[in-house]
């Protein structure tokens, strides 16, 4: 890695963002633009039989939109794989609260946002509708095809029974974590702009602009090359803006039926129910181990919530198939349908879930045992992956165990609940391991170097706050060796090379992958003309000999012959070169188990009277290959560990069992951390160094730090208080 990669550079478009010039899908400027306003339903089952819209005052009203009166998309549920279903107005069947059941378009947001307020909905209720489920009592659960997209339901591997039986402890334990809804601070948000009866712009926040493009073709017959999708700046995804939900495709048929633009955004409250959720889970985990604690029996089971309609699988066993040494190991998901809209991915689906079972199980078991948390994990390290019987391709989670612990000062951690004190204050310590798998899918992109050495870097993916713009930049600026301001990076639009989803963690190793690769093949015949000009002094210098470096063109042994590129481009009267990549995951990679690790050491102090629980000190290491930027690195691992702690302590959707009616519904009463809860978080990034794992050695950082971070939580407060908490969020009610 040069030294441009991994130092922190400061993000190219900071500046943009915070004086306003940074747009954002709902700030696009577009000629005539009416407002689009979702009025949704207030029964979670049934029929709807009639929309009343004698009410609304007509002025500036431009249609309302409803299932009687709606155009035809006989390809609107067309889907394919993670695609939802949607509810766009094709049928009268209420499936859950806050379904969409009409559009209302006007010439101002105000005057759609009252139009809509004036809806009369009329229900068909029958008895059996009546009955609505939100909870997971009374329902029978059943086993998916997959766990997730990627995984099978179930695993096993050797005879876990008869292990547990024969095990010298063990360890039988539910845990349950709450629904967590999205809460980005852009809402969903979009423009549709039809350029006649065939083509069609989205200017759309999202996290997949390719995704969008395809869905939107297919439910509106149109060839996916007339629909354009861009997405220059997001304000924040984890997963909600994964998918194409409903919303869009309403904003799309608003347009159309109106004949001009039309700008949705959807409500806080509307982020409740339209745009999934991470679902409910019940994990039941059953440990066996030896007297010296070495693990001889693993079962994780799962079940989770999903829709009536539609299957959505959390896979909160996965980490477990390969976490730790066990020989007898059995997994498995199950799922339960309920009234409720369908769940979606939120940051580390499953793993963020899992990990908390599994590692509050592995700090019960150590307490068992009456042996130190960390060195029953140290105790159990898989040297590889037993569930895919494949080596790693780099594993540094010892190092992070070291590291993290030393900076924390574990070692002077007192064994027993209820040791440590500070004042009248209770005071836990509680560790965790990290975990995240290392993913890359196919992704293009575009090089372009112009006569007077200025490069332009082109990929259709998106940037969701994270430094997207910033590290495509510095690793086509290393690959070439510019300095950063002769590069620029254009992302966020359809009409440039396609690449994936901005979700699993792997758009540094996907995009930037196909970045380093197009700069590779520009560099290469940059060299081959170097070495063919009469006028540079590389003249008949194989291309293998040939580098670049501080705007340089310059062989490798004899650095003294040199010259600038920009002078060499210029000799030549072309006024551009071009090139072209695409990159896969390599047969290289396959062979290995790629996966991030890292290691949570958190401190809580709890009040022995009120139960008030605060998070004073966290101290995480994170190994995951090459660390592109150090700086937004340390961010994204930042922000995984707030959001940890949000997890553990304070986020909880919750439904009114009646109606089906989500109960929280703002960010007044759905809490999440804000900086008073907050204390200095300590990342610490462990070198490693990882050949296998794609073209530039990184692996995605967006989501393993929330990993393994509530169960250090909640492991340190069960450490200060000597109470056992399973259900998260950890409140203070748990407690007293």
């Amino acid at each position: 890695m040069s030294a441009l990669l991994g130092t922190p550079v400061d993000r190219v478009d900071a500046v943009d963002k915070v004086t306003g010039r940074a747009k954002y899908a709902a700030d696009i400027a577009v000629a005539s633009v009416a407002h689009a306003v979702i009025a949704t339903s207030t029964v979670a089952k049934g029929r709807l039989v009639n929309i009343d819209t004698s009410h609304i005052e007509t002025t500036g009203v431009l249609a309302v939109i409803t299932p009687f009166n709606a155009p035809r998309l006989p390809h609107a549920n067309d889907t394919e794989a993670m695609e939802r279903v949607l509810q766009v107005l094709q049928d009268t069947q209420i499936l859950y609260q806050d379904q969409p059941i009409a559009v209302v378009v006007a010439d101002t947001l105000e005057r759609a946002q009252e139009a809509a307020l004036q809806l009369r909905a009329e229900y068909k209720v029958t008895a059996s509708d009546a009955a609505v489920a939100v909870d997971f009592e009374g329902q029978a659960p059943y086993t998916p095809e997959s766990a997730g997209p990627r995984a099978e339901a179930a695993s096993s591997r050797g005879n876990v029974d008869s292990a547990l039986q024969a095990s010298a402890v063990r360890l039988d334990q539910t845990y349950t974590t709450s629904n967590q809804h999205h809460n980005p601070m852009e809402l969903h948000g979009l423009t549709a702009v039809w350029q006649g009866p065939n083509l069609l712009t989205l200017y759309d926040t999202t996290q997949h602009l390719f995704g969008v493009k395809k869905r939107v073709a297919r439910i509106f017959d149109l060839d996916p090359a007339n629909v354009r999708v861009i997405s220059h700046y997001v304000g924040g995804g984890f997963g909600c803006k994964g998918s194409t939900w409903s919303h869009v495709a309403l904003c799309a048929l608003a347009a159309r039926v109106v004949g001009r633009a039309v700008r949705l955004v959807l409500t806080r409250p509307q982020m409740f129910s339209l745009v999934g959720y991470r679902p409910r889970t019940i994990q039941r985990v059953s440990l066996g181990a030896n007297k010296d604690g070495t693990l001889v029996a693993t079962s994780h089971e799962v079940v989770s919530e999903t829709s009536r309609f539609d299957e959505f699988s959390e896979p909160s066993a996965l980490q477990t198939r390969l976490l730790y040494a066990c020989p007898n190991l059995s997994t498995r998901h199950q799922l339960v349908r309920l009234d409720v809209p369908t769940p979606t991915f939120t940051r580390a689906p499953g793993e963020a879930s899992g990990t908390f079972a599994l590692e509050v199980a592995m700090d019960e078991l150590a307490y068992s045992l009456g042996m130190d948390p960390l060195e029953l994990r140290r105790k159990n390290h898989a040297e590889h992956n037993q569930d895919e019987n494949k080596p790693w391709s780099a594993k540094s989670l010892l190092q992070c165990y070291d590291q993290a612990a030393e900076r924390f000062g574990w070692s002077s951690r007192v064994h027993a609940p209820l040791s440590h004190r500070r004042a009248d204050t209770l005071v836990g310590w509680g560790v965790a391991t990290a975990t995240y798998p290392a993913r890359q899918s196919g992704a293009s992109a575009r090089a372009v170097i112009t006569r007077n050495g200025d490069l332009v870097v082109q990929a259709g993916t998106q940037d969701l706050g994270t430094g997207t713009y910033t590290i495509m930049s510095q690793i086509a600026a290393d690959t070439l060796g510019l300095p950063m301001e002769r590069v620029h990076f254009e992302l966020g639009d359809t009409a440039l090379p396609e690449t994936p989803v901005s979700g699993g963690s792997q758009t540094a190793a996907s995009t930037g992958s196909a970045v380093r690769e197009a700069c590779s093949k520009l560099r290469a015949q940059l060299a081959e003309l170097a070495s063919s000009d009469a006028n540079s002094p590389l003249h008949g210098v194989s291309k293998y000999e040939i580098d670049f470096m501080d705007q340089m063109v310059v062989h490798r042994t004899s650095p003294d012959r040199r010259e600038l590129l920009s002078q060499l481009l210029q000799r030549n009267p072309r006024a551009e070169w071009v090139s072209v990549a695409h990159t896969e995951a390599t047969g290289e990679s396959k062979k290995y188990s790629c996966h991030s690790f890292g290691a949570q050491f958190v401190e809580v102090h709890v009040d022995p009277t009120l139960g008030e629980i605060r998070v004073q000190r966290c101290v995480s290491a994170f190994a995951a290959g090459n660390i592109l930027n150090a700086k937004t690195a340390r961010s994204q691992f930042m922000g995984g560990m707030v959001w940890g702690i949000g997890l553990a302590l304070m986020e909880q959707g919750r439904r009114d069992s009646r109606t089906g009616r989500s109960v929280v519904r703002d960010l007044a009463d759905y809490h999440v951390p804000v900086n008073a809860d907050i204390p200095e978080l300590e990342v610490i990034m462990v070198a490693e160094n990882d050949a296998h794992v794609n073209q530039v050695g990184a692996k995605g950082i967006g989501e393993i730090g929330i990993t393994g971070m509530a169960a250090a939580v909640a492991n340190a407060v069960f450490h200060a208080t000597g109470k056992r908490v399973r259900e998260l969020p950890i409140t203070l009610d748990k407690l007293i």
